[in-house]
Order: structure tokens, then sequence, then C-alpha cells
């Protein structure tokens, strides 16, 4: 395993996925979920709610880290412009989805906010990406354009645990990995799922992931706050079982 910043808290390597409609769902499980849950993930389902800042906000008094995951996807000017509106939100993570253009002008306007370059959705098969041109698979597609996010300033990528392995032969310890498509094995959510290329808790800390997004899998259980303790506990067994395996090299 080889993972970057070793000194990220682990119980903040899990971040939750708050996709919901409203202010107040969105309050009623961040109430449930407590201390389990130390970063969240704020994309657009909860932006369009209405109550975009006003939940940030809350969540910083909290002392929570924000991943706001808005996939900037616009020109140069305006996706630099956008950046440095969430610096001001004290924001912790921001995704980029477009050409070297854009990237460049995010990472250019990012201050203190890290950005995240997407490589390929994790709902993505190779026949959706077929059908969207690319001719490659997947793993080709996320190293070709998590080198290029890094040679642009970019501080990492969102990538499927399946491609981090690959990610840390190329960058090592210079690139966030932030892994959504998180599929603990003992999942009792019943919904259907839009993902595709999906890998577990410990194995994606033990191929190297920075953080883990989780979303559905703890949204939707009986009990949300063991759900993401559940995956802590995994969290913490990876780091523990490389420390062990370290020591006996």
């Amino acid at each position: 395993m080889t993972t970057k910043n070793l000194d990220i808290a682990n119980r903040e390597r899990l971040i939750f996925a708050l996709d919901v409609a409203t202010l107040e769902e969105a309050r009623s499980l961040i109430a449930k979920l407590d201390d389990s849950i130390e970063f969240y993930k704020l994309g657009l389902e909860v932006f369009l709610s209405g109550h975009y800042f006003e939940l940030l906000e809350e969540l910083k008094g909290r002392g929570k880290k924000i991943f706001a995951d808005l996939k900037l996807f616009d020109i140069p000017a305006t996706v630099a412009a956008a950046v440095r509106q969430l610096a001001r939100h004290q924001v912790d993570f921001c995704t980029v989805h477009g050409n070297d253009s854009m990237l460049r002008a995010a990472a250019d306007a990012k201050d203190k906010v890290q950005i995240l370059a997407v490589t390929a959705l994790t709902s993505l098969d190779q026949g959706d990406l077929d059908d969207l041109g690319f001719q490659c698979d997947a793993r080709t597609l996320v190293l070709s354009r998590a080198k290029r996010a890094l040679a642009l300033g970019c501080d990492g990528v969102v990538s499927s645990g399946l491609e981090v392995k690959a990610l840390r032969q190329y960058a090592d310890s210079r690139l966030i990995t932030v892994c959504p498509g998180i599929r603990p094995v003992h999942n009792d959510s019943s919904e259907q799922d839009d993902q595709q290329r999906v890998i577990g808790p410990y194995q994606a800390i033990a191929q190297g992931a920075d953080y883990l997004v989780v979303g559905r899998p703890i949204r939707t259980a009986s009990d949300p706050h063991a759900a993401a303790e559940s995956i802590q506990q995994e969290i913490a067994r990876a780091f523990s079982d490389q420390a062990g395996n370290a020591d006996k090299h």
C-alpha cells in the first residue's frame, strides 16, 4: 500500500456524500451521523435545494470538512471565478470536470482549496466509454487525465478504487486520490445502484486510496451511524494490517 499524507486522520478519510433534496433531510442525517463522519461531500442535488451555503456554513461550524463536488465545467474564466467563490467559503476540496485550460484556471485560482480533477465517472462502464468516443479502457483514460491534472497544478483526482493502484505507481505521494463507488460487503440497502466500477473500503485503502466517498450505503442503511462506523473500522483495519506487514519486513 502506498498512500499520500499519512498524517491524515483516519476518520477524515471517509467522506459522506450528502445527496439529499432538502435542508431538513440533510440536517436529519447530520444529526444521526454525529461523530461518525468528519468530512462531507456536497453535490448538485443539495446545491439545488437552495440551501447549499447555509448547510456548508453549518457544517463548518461543527468543525467538519467540506468537499464541494460541483464538477465545474465552463469557460476557464468562469471556472476560476467559481473556484474563488468556493475559496471564500473555505471549502476543502472542489471538483473540476474539463479540459486543460479549465483545470489550469481552477488550479491558478484555488488559494487554499484543493482541486480534484474528475477522471472517469464510476457510473460508466466500458460500453459507456465507447459511446462517448473514448478509444481506450477506463484505466488508460484515468491515468491520462491524472497525468494532465498533476502537470496543470491540480492537487488530486477522483477515480475508481479499481484504478488507484496504477495511479500510485505513476504519481505516488504527489497526488491525492479520492475514490467514490465504494460498496461495503455487508450493505443492508436494497436500493438499486447505478455504480459500475466499485470496490470495498478495505480494498480501496489497501490499493492506495487517500479518501473514500460513500453515500447510498450509509444514507439508506437502517442505522446510518452504525453503517458509517463499520466503514471507519474497515479503514482502520487496513492501516493496522499495513503497519503489521511493514513490521514483518
